[in-house]
C-alpha cells in the first residue's frame, strides 16, 4: 500500500513534470511563431507610447492673497488631498496675474481662478475653461452718514465721493474702471483711490474714505465685515439689467429686504447687484483626469446651495470668454465618468487608461492571435514543400546519373529526408501532407532498390 508521503511525492512530481512540459511547449511555441509575437509587442509599444500618461501627483494652482479665492483654494486643496493629489496653491495679486500664469507656456501653474471680464485678451492660446463655479458680485459700500437717511443710494450717486476702486492690476480695479467708462466717467479722477482691498476696508471704517468697490464672493471676510458694520450701507444698481446687456459677463442678482438680517431688517429695501463669475481656467495640457477631478471638486464644493445660487447650479459654463475643454464638455453632457463614481480616483483613472490602451490593442491582436494555428500549419507545409523540392531534385539527378554502386548512399539520403520529416513540426501539424511526403520518399526508395537489383542482375 502506497504511503501518504509517497502519494504526495508522486503528485508533486506530476505537477512539476507538467509544469516543465508546459513551459517547454510555451518556449517552443514562442520560438515557432516569434514573428507574430514580435508584431504584437511592437503594436503594444506603439500604443503605450501614444497613450496618455498617468496623471501627476502634484498640481499648481493660482489663487489670490486673502479674499474668497484663498478660502476657495484651501477647500480645493483639501478635496485633492483626499484623492491622493497634492494641490499646491500659489498666492497672487488676483485674476489678471492668474491669467498671465496660464498664458505663459513655460509657467508650471496649470489652473487658476479668474474673474469673468478679465479673460478676453488677445493671446488666449492654450487656455481653456472648466466653467464658472461661483458668483462674484460687484459690491459698492458707502458710509451711512454720507447721504441722508431714507435715500436708496445707487451707483450713479457715489461718482463724486472719495471711493477706492482697488489696487492697480486687481480684478476689482479692472471691473471698477469698466463700470466707470460705461458711465462716461473719468477713470483718472482725483477722488478715485487705488488701495488694496484690506487697506480700503480699514479706511472706510475709520472714515478716511467714503465708499469702496469690492468684487468678491459673498463669503469673503472683507464683504462680511462691511455687511455687518452698522455704519456701512450697500449701493443698489438700479440699472442692473442695462449692465448685463452691455457687459455680457455680468449677471443680475438681488438681495431681498431683510436678506442680511431679518431681525434688524437689513437691508431695509431690495438691493439689485451685478455680478461677474469665478471661472476655473486651466492650461490645455492639464491631464484629463485632473480636469475631471477639478470638476468633481467644483461639484462638491461650489455645487452646494449658497446665498446667491441654488444647489447644483455650479459648476456651469456661463462665461464664454474662454473655450470649454473637451473633458468639461463630456462632464456637463454625461456627468461623472462611471468608474469614478464607485472606485478611488487612482484606481478609476488607471482602469480607464488601461481600457483605452487595451481596447485598440485587443482589436489589433485578435486577428493575429487567431491566425497562429494557420501560421503554424503554413510554416509546417513550407517545411514539407522544401523537402519536396529537395526530393524532386534528388530524383532528377539520380535518373540522369544513376550509379549502381552508390545504392547505399542514395538510400541513406532518402532515409535522412524521412528522418527530417518525422522530426519536423509537420509530423504533428500537417499529418496528411507528412504521410504523403513519406509515401513519395518510399516510392523513390523502392524504385531505386528495384533498379539496382535489375542492374546488378544484368551485370
Amino acid at each position: 500500500m502506497v504511503s501518504f508521503k509517497e502519494e504526495v511525492y508522486e503528485h508533486i512530481s506530476a505537477v512539476y513534470q507538467t509544469a516543465v512540459d508546459e513551459i517547454k511547449n510555451v518556449f517552443g511555441l514562442i520560438k515557432e511563431v516569434w514573428p507574430l509575437i514580435f508584431l504584437l509587442l511592437l503594436a503594444l509599444t506603439i500604443l503605450i507610447w501614444f497613450a496618455k500618461p498617468a496623471p501627476p501627483d502634484k498640481v499648481s494652482m493660482a489663487t489670490g492673497t486673502g479674499g474668497s479665492y484663498k478660502i476657495l483654494g484651501e477647500k480645493y486643496k483639501a478635496y485633492f488631498e483626499k484623492k491622493g493629489i497634492e494641490l499646491k496653491l500659489v498666492e497672487t495679486h488676483g485674476s489678471k496675474e492668474n491669467l498671465q500664469h496660464l498664458i505663459d507656456r513655460k509657467d508650471p501653474i496649470q489652473a487658476a481662478f479668474v474673474q469673468g471680464g478679465m479673460i478676453a485678451v488677445d493671446n488666449l492660446s492654450g487656455v481653456q475653461s472648466l466653467g464658472s463655479i461661483d458668483y462674484e458680485p460687484v459690491w459698492i459700500f458707502y458710509r451711512r452718514n454720507t447721504f441722508n437717511e431714507g435715500i436708496h443710494v445707487s451707483d450713479r450717486d457715489i461718482a463724486k465721493l472719495r471711493i477706492n476702486i482697488g489696487a492697480v492690476g486687481s480684478g476689482t480695479h479692472t471691473q471698477a474702471l469698466s463700470i466707470l467708462k460705461q458711465n462716461h466717467l473719468n477713470p483718472a479722477a482725483p477722488n478715485l483711490l487705488s488701495m488694496n482691498n484690506s487697506d480700503a476696508v480699514n479706511a472706510i471704517e475709520r472714515g478716511d474714505i467714503d465708499a469702496i468697490f469690492l468684487v468678491d464672493g459673498y463669503d469673503s471676510p472683507n464683504v462680511q465685515r462691511l455687511i455687518k458694520n452698522p455704519n456701512i450701507r450697500l449701493v443698489t444698481f438700479i440699472r442692473a439689467d442695462a449692465y448685463t446687456r452691455l457687459m455680457p459677463y455680468f449677471e443680475e442678482l438681488t438681495v431681498p429686504m431683510g436678506g442680511f438680517d431679518l431681525g434688524n431688517n437689513i437691508p431695509d429695501h431690495p438691493i439689485q447687484l451685478i455680478s461677474t463669475t469665478t471661472n476655473l481656467l486651466i492650461d490645455d495640457r492639464l491631464h484629463p483626469a485632473i480636469q475631471i477631478l477639478f470638476l468633481e471638486a467644483a461639484k462638491e464644493i461650489n455645487g452646494a446651495k449658497s446665498y446667491f445660487s441654488k444647489a447644483g447650479q455650479f459648476p456651469v459654463y456661463m462665461n464664454t470668454e474662454a473655450p470649454l475643454s473637451n473633458e468639461a464638455k463630456f462632464f456637463y453632457e454625461k456627468g461623472t465618468p462611471t468608474l469614478m463614481k464607485y472606485l478611488p480616483f487612482w484606481l478609476a483613472e488607471f482602469l480607464e487608461r488601461m481600457f483605452f490602451l487595451l481596447l485598440p490593442f485587443a482589436a489589433f491582436s485578435y486577428p493575429i492571435i487567431k491566425s497562429i494555428p494557420s501560421y503554424r500549419i503554413n510554416l509546417a507545409k513550407k517545411q514539407i514543400n522544401s523537402i519536396y523540392k529537395e526530393l524532386d531534385k534528388f530524383e532528377q539527378n539520380t535518373i540522369q546519373a544513376f550509379e549502381p554502386n552508390r545504392r547505399g548512399e542514395y538510400i541513406e539520403v532518402l532515409n535522412e529526408m524521412e528522418r527530417r520529416v518525422l522530426a519536423s513540426k509537420a509530423a504533428k501539424l500537417a499529418t496528411a501532407d507528412c504521410y504523403s511526403l513519406r509515401n513519395n520518399i518510399e516510392f523513390i526508395r523502392n524504385a531505386l532498390e528495384k533498379q539496382v537489383i535489375y542492374k546488378g542482375r544484368e551485370s
